[in-house]
């Protein structure tokens, strides 16, 4: 699943010279959290969230910093933040520079980006310009979408997914796990160390689509060595 697959292509944008109370109004009256910022030929050159728009001087919301920490703060940074919360347009509060992705960008690179660079969505670009955005939202919506399209395994690949999803990735000891898968309904028989291993053991079958988990795994501390 790529970009293109789940972006909003109906993208509401302002200009660098929008007034921030445009901005706001905007953003009211289209349901949105953020608006990319786009220049005469076209260009993202910023973006404008609800973040950029929370510490305003208008609101009583700015950002007062304390005498003694000013004292520490470097002149820029303080007039940064000036400019932020009383400039009056786009050009002036947007966040730049601003992290993009072409239409051909997978849904996985989409997602590490987003929690690598803290940020909700990101501007979806071709030739440079832009043709949608994908948010957090639209890769819930794709990650949905392709589980209902995804075919059913069959008992025999759904218990070795789920013997592979135990040894590999979940971390749970499984010497004494046996899994069985009888209509996409998977039982996991034996012991576990511990509580959480047995809920791991749960989540892993899971996650390699068991239609439901009857979990009749108990959990046995191992002997103590030399006892």
């Amino acid at each position: 699943m790529r970009a293109i697959d789940i972006m909003t292509t109906r993208v509401a944008t302002v200009s660098p010279d929008t007034p921030v109370e445009e901005i706001a109004q905007r953003m009211i009256e289209r349901g949105v959290s953020a608006l990319p910022v786009v220049d005469e030929q076209g260009t993202v050159v910023g973006i404008v969230s609800e973040g950029d728009l929370m510490r305003r001087a208008e609101l009583g919301t700015e950002r007062r910093t304390p005498w003694w920490l000013a004292l520490l703060t470097e002149p820029e940074e303080r007039a940064r933040r000036y400019i932020k919360s009383h400039g009056k347009t786009a050009r002036e509060i947007m966040t730049t520079p601003v992290h993009t992705v072409d239409e051909h960008t997978s849904a996985a690179e989409i997602a590490a980006l987003l929690e690598e660079r803290r940020i909700k969505r990101v501007p979806v670009l071709r030739d440079g310009k832009l043709v949608g955005i994908v948010s957090r939202a639209n890769l819930l919506h794709g990650f949905a979408m392709e589980r209902t399209r995804e075919r059913p395994p069959s008992d025999r690949e759904l218990r070795a997914a789920v013997m592979r999803a135990l040894s590999e990735h979940a971390g749970v000891r499984d010497e004494f796990i046996e899994v069985t898968a009888t209509d996409g309904v998977v039982h996991l028989w034996g012991f576990v160390p511990t509580q959480t291993e047995l809920e791991a053991a749960r989540v892993a079958a899971e996650t390699a689509g068991a239609k439901s988990v009857a979990n009749h795994l108990r959990v046995v501390a191992p002997p103590i060595r030399g006892a």
